[in-house]
Formats: C-alpha cells, structure tokens, sequence
C-alpha cells in the first residue's frame, strides 16, 4: 500500500513537534534533533518535518511498502515521459531506501521510494569541511532534470 510523503523544514523543531501533535492527534513515530516523522493513516501519509531544509515544503513523495510497487510507479514516470533521476539505495532521513525523483511542472521535486530500515544517521556521513545541507532533494537531481541546482540541496553522499 502506498503513503503520501511530506517534508517540510521548520525554524524550531520543539514548536512544531507540538503544533503537528496537536493537528495529527498522535505523536512522531521518530524524532531526533533535527527532524520528526508521524505515520498517519487517516489520512494516509509519511509526514516529516526538519531543521535542515528550508522553511515550507521542500519535496513531495509516494512511499511505497513492496518493490512491485516502486517498480509500478516508475513505470509510470517512465511512461508520462517525465525525466527521473534513479537515487537507487541511498540513506536519508534517518533510513535506508531505494530512490527515484522526478519534478512536477511547477519545479517541485517528487520521491518515489521503498525504505528498507531504519538508519542511525541522518544522510551518508559526509567528509570533514563537507557541506552540512540536507540530503532529500540531492543536487544530481537537479541537475539531471535541467534545474538550477542552487534551488534544490545539495545531497548527502
């Protein structure tokens, strides 16, 4: 079964936590310092908030729970003709997942992807002097589908 995915990147995280508590009814699933997750299942959606985007809505996605179902999704992409960058296995927000990204008309970026585990670190561990930018939306992404890459982060690995 499929789940509507949300990340938005907020300014104080303890603030939102409590606001997203109170809309939602329920409590993250996953919280670290820098990010929260709630699995909602009325409405079905993977909604995430971090400090380490910009503020508002940073990427859309479809998570998907069997690999039937991301290979579906891609063949939709693939059969819309809309151009995809296949991330492939990468860690993110705290887990493990098999990733492929497409934009909308508008310039949003879109996930399709299957999470696999559970992860102890936020994206790819970077080198010292690396950028610190959050992993979501990868800078390849952009650039593979024609956009300015200063408009979308810059990916973790």
């Amino acid at each position: 079964m499929k789940r509507l995915h949300i990340h938005v990147g907020v300014e104080n995280l303890d603030d939102s936590i409590r606001f997203y508590n109170a809309l939602f009814g329920a409590e993250p699933v996953k919280t670290k310092p820098d990010y929260a997750k709630w699995l909602i299942d009325d409405p079905r959606v993977n909604f995430a908030i971090s400090t380490r985007v910009e503020n508002g809505v940073d990427h859309l996605g479809i998570q998907v729970e069997e690999d039937g179902e991301l290979a579906e999704l891609r063949s939709r992409m693939e059969g819309a003709d809309m151009t995809r960058f296949d991330e492939g296995e990468t860690v993110c927000c705290y887990a493990r997942s098999d990733k492929t990204w497409v934009t909308d008309p508008a310039g949003l970026a879109w996930e399709a992807y299957q999470t696999m585990e559970d992860a102890q670190v936020y994206g790819v561990d970077r080198l010292p002097g690396e950028s610190e930018a959050a992993c979501c939306v990868p800078s390849a992404v952009s650039d593979a589908l024609g956009e300015p890459s200063e408009q979308k982060s810059e990916c973790c690995g």
